[in-house]
């Protein structure tokens, strides 16, 4: 570890730009990198892509301006999702991170945060040396690096892997239990705790679940709750972009929204007359509102310190739609179908939102939401935009959230000294490009791992039954017809495929 990484992380934001700017004047060769990571946001919360009730312009801006990808995947779940994405592999390689669990940090006491993260970082799971984490490509290419908002990797960090894994700064949640609450005690920035005045709630004002009477007043209590976190991170991102003009820089803004419980400190006035939705439906569409302004915000601050040609922004989500406005008669949970009351099971009765009762149809008529390793729970929205660099356009490639470490080495020029299992999607995102037809992705789930091919097959393994499952995504994107009888030899090729992928997942020959 350098000296001058040290020094970057005992710094305040302020001193940190000092340090960078009488240091190394690096001239803007590469563009900055602002990578926005959403939480649970799933395809069909974009206009652009047929939400009905409510927009979102300014994300809508990016995709009707740049490189957007229609079947572009991320991972199941959040802790998963965002560990493939620092790494550059997929989420069948248990052997490269460990998934440590939540709620390390939810005391307000913090007398024993030091022994909880020394015990944390006992059990690490770390890359070799020469296996480079996102960051630290950044940082070999002379980029200061940032992340604010959800932090690290897995379901809680550590300070000590923050610095472990290249971020010269860093501001937000270490843990994935506190982020679900919006109202945050303390919060970290640069290895210290950064106390919140006003927030005194230990579980972060953390909302209730279904909506009922009780849980509306719960959630609408403010008291312990002053200042809404989603607030922080924008201001925290906006600063850092305009102190760090000056030189290339990779910010990674990882907002907590619209992941619920829903917390909103007001209703969108976009939705606020809105009769067709509910209170709680109101809310959660004022999140995925107030997200899309912050992406204008960041838009505005580009454009206005005249940075907007010379930074490449990308927009994606860690995973599928999630619902969090339960609700009885409108959304009920275990989720079921509305008309006949028979409980989804992700295989033989599969979730779609149109037999759910979902309003917001989040997952676009996919089937499945997080957690499953159907489309709806692993398939996400992603666009590339780079004002005048490159050409709007549809890629239907099929890529992986662990492909963009590989992608920035190659855009960057940053040798790989290790093999990940993420290709560079650099030509077809600058040039239209197909990828190789041998390409392959692999997914992980709760239901169990899925393996799909650019060609557009689909072999999913389904643990409810322990059988495998075969579709053809490019005529039956909605998964509805299993076609494992007609094409068993496809099958067994794509089984065997998977099985190698993920070898630490496997007993007696099949995948548990």
């Amino acid at each position: 570890m350098s000296k001058r990484y040290i020094i970057y992380n005992l710094l305040t934001l302020s001193a940190l730009f000092f340090i960078i700017q009488t240091g190394n004047a690096n001239s803007k060769k590469n563009p900055n990198i602002i990578y926005i990571c959403a939480s649970d946001f799933g395809k069909g919360l974009l206009s652009a892509y047929g939400q009905k009730h409510f927009t979102t312009p300014n994300i809508d801006a990016l995709i009707n301006n740049g490189v957007s990808f229609s079947n572009a995947y991320g991972g199941s779940i959040t802790a998963y999702s965002r560990a493939s994405l620092l790494t550059g592999y997929h989420d069948c390689n248990k052997n490269k991170w460990r998934i440590t669990k939540g709620g390390v940090y939810a005391r307000t006491d913090t007398s024993h945060l030091h022994q909880n993260e020394n015990m944390i970082d006992d059990g690490r799971i770390f890359l070799p040396e020469n296996d480079l984490y996102l960051p630290q490509i950044f940082q070999n290419a002379g980029y200061v690096t940032a992340q604010i908002g959800m932090l690290g990797i897995g379901n809680t960090s550590t300070r000590k892997q923050m610095e472990q894994y290249g971020w010269d700064y860093y501001y937000g949640y270490l843990d994935l239990v506190r982020s679900q609450g919006y109202y945050p005690p303390f919060i970290f920035e640069n290895g210290q705790m950064i106390l919140i005045e006003g927030n005194t709630r230990a579980d972060c004002g953390k909302s209730l679940i279904p909506e009922t009477e009780f849980t509306y007043k719960e959630r609408w209590n403010m008291e312990g709750k002053k200042t809404y976190s989603p607030d922080l991170f924008i201001n925290k991102t906006i600063e850092f972009i305009h102190e760090f003009k000056e030189k290339p820089f990779f910010l990674m803004f990882s907002p907590t929204l619209p992941h619920g419980p829903v917390s909103v400190p007001a209703i969108h006035p976009e939705v606020a007359n809105n009769d067709v939705l509910t209170q709680i439906e109101k809310e959660y569409a004022s999140m995925v509102k107030l997200l899309d302004d912050q992406v204008g915000k960041i838009m505005a601050e580009l454009k206005s310190l005249g940075l907007d040609e010379n930074t490449l922004i990308v927009f994606a989500s860690d995973n599928g739609h999630d619902i969090y406005y339960i609700q009885e008669g409108r959304m009920d949970r275990p989720y079921h179908n509305i008309k006949t009351k028979e409980l989804f099971d992700n295989s033989r009765n599969k979730y779609y939102s149109n037999r759910s009762g979902d309003i917001f149809n989040g997952n676009a008529g996919m089937a499945g939401l997080k957690c499953s390793n159907l489309e709806g729970g692993i398939q996400i929205p992603l666009v590339f935009y780079w004002k005048g660099k490159i050409k709007k356009h549809v890629c239907e490639e099929f890529v992986a959230g662990y492909d963009f470490l590989p992608t920035i080495a190659d855009l960057l020029g940053e040798k790989l000294k290790t093999k990940k299992d993420g290709i560079s999607i650099l030509p077809a995102l600058m040039k239209g490009k197909k990828l190789p037809k041998d390409r392959y992705i692999i997914m992980g789930s709760e239901e169990g791992p899925a393996i799909l091919t650019n060609e557009g097959w689909k072999l999913r393994y389904y643990s409810g039954r322990k059988t495998y499952e075969l579709y053809n995504l490019e005529k039956d994107p909605e998964e509805k017809y299993d076609i494992i009888l007609r094409f068993p030899e496809k099958a067994e090729e794509l089984k065997k495929i998977l099985l190698k992928e993920c070898n630490d997942n496997i007993k007696n020959g099949e995948i548990y």
